[in-house]
């Protein structure tokens, strides 16, 4: 094969893999909807609402949270200006404890989940980050936009924020804890969230 030819040959190989990896790579609203429609399947499985089942049901919903929320991300974003200085260990600690108040916030909603409706809106997609727009619908009808903003991450897509109702969820948390570290200190916010997701 000629010098030319080969060349063509590589470029065309190369140009094959990257179009048949974008086309295997989901949108955010696919990642999204994926792990929502996991969720709502434990939540209404009959078998899973059953008093002995309920640690299972519990585990298995943290777990899709886990699979699509980004941890480290949330927490850095909520800690702010005061996350470059914490120390390597702080840094674990304080996504361990922000996850285990997160997940128990999620999944106090999850619980709540009736068969309400959940329409996907639309996306906006700017490089590696973008937003998926969500509509819940109860069932009077009452419509409460949702937000998800995620973060690519290789082919997938990940939260690191949810904003309901136009309230950001880190903003929030990052006002709360940005006034208990200036009143008080950083050791005294991680001791509330100890006892806070131990009592949960």
């Amino acid at each position: 094969m000629k010098r030319g030819n080969l060349l063509r040959a590589v470029v065309f190989f190369f140009l094959i893999i990257v179009i048949s990896a974008q086309a295997f790579a989901e949108s955010p609203t696919e990642s999204i909807r994926e792990t929502t429609d996991k969720i709502i399947a434990f939540v209404a499985d009959p078998a899973l609402n059953v008093p002995d089942r309920a640690g299972e049901r519990k585990r298995l919903i943290r777990q899709a949270v886990d699979e699509r929320f980004d941890w480290v991300e949330m927490a850095r974003r909520t800690l702010a200006r005061h996350w470059a200085r914490r120390t390597d260990e702080e840094r674990k600690e304080f996504i361990a404890l922000f996850g285990r108040l997160l997940e128990t916030t999620y999944l106090d909603k999850v619980d709540g989940y009736s068969g309400e409706e959940v329409l996907y809106e639309g996306e906006s997609v700017d490089e590696v980050y973008g937003v998926v727009k969500v509509k819940i619908v109860t069932k009077n009808e009452t419509e409460i936009p949702v937000e998800y903003r995620v973060k690519k991450r290789g082919d997938d897509w990940f939260v690191y924020d949810i904003s309901i109702e136009g309230v950001s969820l880190i903003n929030n948390y990052r006002t709360q804890f940005n006034s208990i570290i200036v009143r008080s200190s950083y050791e005294n916010l991680v001791k509330k969230l100890r006892v806070k997701v131990e009592e949960d």
